[in-house]
């Protein structure tokens, strides 16, 4: 349990770390090789943790100390997933390590999200300063004085 919290923890942390490096870089400042190598092994690293060790990490908590496997059937809420092989109306068994396994697809879904949505986020970082500027201008006149009462 503290190997996956731990883990989901430094991959948050370091996704924030490339929202606040974001909004320090300058659009189109040229990289260097040492910043696109640094920039490389982090990205790595935090695609390492995304995509390996934190579905491993859920996998080995729910099948090693939660006992979610394949010969444990699910049986929620009453009879109301109660499989039809075990007397139930239910028309199909769910297994617990079916469960497990679905949680760890989760994790990938949303780690896939996150990725496209951060890329995305600083590919267009250029157009949200320029969206900010924008609307800091409409608010001052031709002269540069301000259109609304300050106060």
């Amino acid at each position: 349990m503290v190997a996956l919290i731990t883990s989901i923890v430094v991959a948050v942390l370091m996704s924030v770390g490339i929202f606040a490096y974001a909004s320090r870089r300058p659009v189109g400042t040229p990289v260097t090789w040492g910043e696109a190598m640094v920039g490389a092994v982090y990205v790595f690293f935090l695609s390492f943790l995304a995509y390996g060790v934190i579905p491993h990490q859920w996998l080995t908590l729910a099948e090693n100390e939660w006992g979610f496997r394949a010969d444990r059937l699910l049986y929620g809420w009453g009879d109301i997933v109660k499989p039809i092989s075990q007397g139930g109306w239910f028309p199909f068994d769910i297994t617990y390590q079916a469960i497990s396994d679905t949680v760890a697809v989760i994790f990938y879904v949303v780690f896939l999200g996150a990725q496209i949505w951060m890329w995305a986020r600083w590919q267009d970082r250029d157009k949200r300063k320029e969206a900010k500027a924008q609307a800091a201008l409409a608010r001052t006149s031709p002269y540069g004085r301000p259109l609304i009462k300050q106060g």
